[in-house]
């Protein structure tokens, strides 16, 4: 053929482990609430800054150093990267891969998470803890979207390969991994239920 693919978008989707996800997420869901109740400061920022929401993002964004449930978090999410920058074919040179960062996102009913990267990682993801049925997924952007300048849209029928967005459902005991410079979002909840979600961001050095 005379057309070939070229720079691909690797976005990596599967089940954290084979069994047991549903008593470990308990667990999760049980630290990741009291862990807000706690976060006074994280409270405050989320009004600001995460409307209607909780995320510990600004204020307690290494969760795997201090708490037991996610450290094991940490060492279960291990074997998933290892093999995801395996299939994005990274020269780590000997160097180590590391959690840099890992935070908890509770979205109630209304919240919201708008479109942005994570600056200074490499791979990010989100393991999801608790999804209810309906709950909003993660939708990516194309990353060529802002040079496409005086192109038409696609035909209404092209293949998925060619959308200027995809969204990956939220599925409780899956993990998501991506490339740090990709932008995503997440819609508003529009169901009576908290979705509960851990993001974290691995560097190398």
């Amino acid at each position: 053929m005379s057309t070939r693919a070229w720079f691909p978008t690797l976005i990596y989707n599967a089940p954290l482990q084979k069994t047991g996800a549903a008593r470990f997420n308990a667990e999760l869901v049980e630290e990741c609430r009291q862990l807000r109740d706690f976060d006074e400061a994280g409270r405050k920022w989320s009004a600001k800054n995460y409307p209607g929401g909780y995320t510990s993002y600004a204020s307690m964004n290494a969760l795997h150093r201090f708490s037991s449930t996610f450290e094991t978090l940490e060492r279960k999410l291990a074997k998933h990267i290892k093999a995801y920058a395996k299939e994005l074919a990274m020269d780590l040179r000997g160097r180590e891969v590391s959690m840099s960062d890992c935070w908890v996102n509770i979205m109630p009913p209304t919240a919201a998470h708008s479109l942005h990267i994570h600056p200074n990682s490499f791979i990010s993801g989100t393991y999801y803890v608790q999804t209810p049925k309906g709950c909003p997924g993660i939708k990516f952007e194309d990353p060529r979207l802002s040079k496409f300048m005086a192109a038409p849209p696609r035909l209404a029928n092209a293949g998925e390969q060619h959308r200027a967005h995809i969204t990956y459902p939220a599925e409780a005991g899956n993990v998501i991994l991506f490339e740090s410079w990709l932008r995503h979002e997440v819609a508003a909840n529009r169901v009576d239920d908290e979705r509960i979600s851990i993001s974290f961001n691995y560097q190398w050095s």
